[in-house]
């Protein structure tokens, strides 16, 4: 049967070759490098071709280049990991978007595949797109179980160590890792959600759909039973943000927050907004600036990675981001258990992007970065 060579997969000229007869195909794709860890689907002529003719054609289209390695992502090789990854042909608009958002200038896809921080790419995708190929923003949603999920964000894992040549010890510097280096993609829960979705809080229509992407840590569990309104949750929210372990209680930058569906119906129910809750929460997460500096226990400490309107008397508040706008609110989960998560991001060194599905020329202005840094 006919395969595909290295410089395929790598983004390099197209160049094909024959596996012989009788190959175990799944070893000779491990011996080769290609794979995350985990087996991988043989990209077949046919599947690619389904691909291919699913992200618009033109096979060597150059969608994008890939830090740190900065190789060439055409439609046929990210039709050829997308394969790989067990991606269904209709999943490709998804796939496409989310590459481009986090090859934009401002998302740093070179510093974040270089840390040694833990950092993975997180996509959460909104709008109908996400429910037409079944994706899960319901219970599990950051779980097994779901191929859309599961596989769009291994396709751009997959993309990230063949094309960008993020291989963990050589330019993947990071010093633990996380599980959410396998695969880091959702949905928001839209049909259960109280409040209007995440894109459309930020202009687009409900009828678009969005990916949304930033560099973040794994989720963190936040649990609280007891709290039967907005502040108490809210309280027990901050206090899981305001840990000065993470990028953010240092670094500033952005963070993700997700309400599971008992807390975000408990806090609509007492009228309250996604402005009304981002505020609430950048009011009154963060920490005193003693605490960060450790009493100067280590020596004079001035960290100017925090905003200079920021005292740095011992008793000021330090906010763990610069903004209210600076979280990133969604809602997801099951209808049972009061759940939510706390997303830490990677500190200022990464700036989130949201952007249409579909093609570039679908929304005028291109992708729409929260601070406006977008290279346009």
């Amino acid at each position: 049967m006919d395969g595909f060579t290295e410089r395929d997969l790598h983004g390099g000229a197209e160049t094909r070759g024959s596996v012989p007869p009788g190959t175990d195909l799944i070893e000779w794709y491990y011996d080769r490098g290609f794979t995350d860890g985990l087996p991988v689907v043989p990209p077949t002529p046919e599947k690619v071709a389904a691909c291919i003719t699913a992200l618009g054609g033109d096979a060597q289209f150059e969608e994008c280049r890939v830090a740190p390695r900065w190789g060439v992502l055409t439609r046929e090789v990210m039709a050829i990991n997308m394969v790989m990854a067990g991606c269904r042909p209709e999943y490709a608009p998804v796939v496409r978007a989310a590459m481009l958002a986090i090859t934009d200038r401002a998302f740093n896809l070179n510093g974040v595949q270089a840390t040694t921080h833990v950092a993975s790419p997180l996509i959460i995708v909104n709008g109908p797109l996400a429910a037409e190929i079944g994706m899960n923003g319901g219970c599990n949603a950051f779980g097994s179980g779901n191929r859309a999920n599961a596989t769009i964000g291994r396709a751009v894992r997959l993309i990230m160590l063949n094309v960008g040549g993020g291989w963990p010890a050589e330019l993947d510097k990071s010093t633990l890792g996380s599980p959410a280096k396998y695969s880091f993609c959702v949905a928001e829960n839209e049909a259960q959600s109280p409040f209007a979705p995440y894109h459309v809080d930020k202009g687009y229509a409900a009828t678009d759909s969005t990916v949304f992407a930033i560099a973040a840590e794994a989720p963190h569990s936040v649990t609280d039973h007891q709290c039967n309104d907005p502040e108490g949750i809210l309280d027990t929210m901050c206090s899981a943000m305001s840990t000065i372990g993470s990028n953010n209680a240092v670094l500033g930058g952005h963070c993700v927050v997700v309400l599971g569906l008992e807390h975000a119906n408990t806090i609509a129910q007492h009228g309250w907004t996604r402005s009304d809750i981002r505020n609430y929460l950048w009011m009154h997460s963060g920490n005193a600036f003693r605490l960060i500096s450790r009493d100067h226990r280590y020596g004079k400490v001035y960290n100017r990675n925090l905003p200079k309107w920021v005292k740095r008397d011992p008793d000021s508040r330090i906010p763990i981001v610069p903004s209210a706008d600076n979280i990133h609110l969604f809602v997801m989960g099951g209808e049972a258990g009061r759940f939510s998560v706390f997303i830490p991001g990677w500190g200022h060194m990464n700036t989130p992007v949201l952007r249409s599905i579909g093609p570039v020329e679908a929304k005028p202005g291109g992708p729409v970065c929260i601070d406006g840094t977008c290279a346009l």
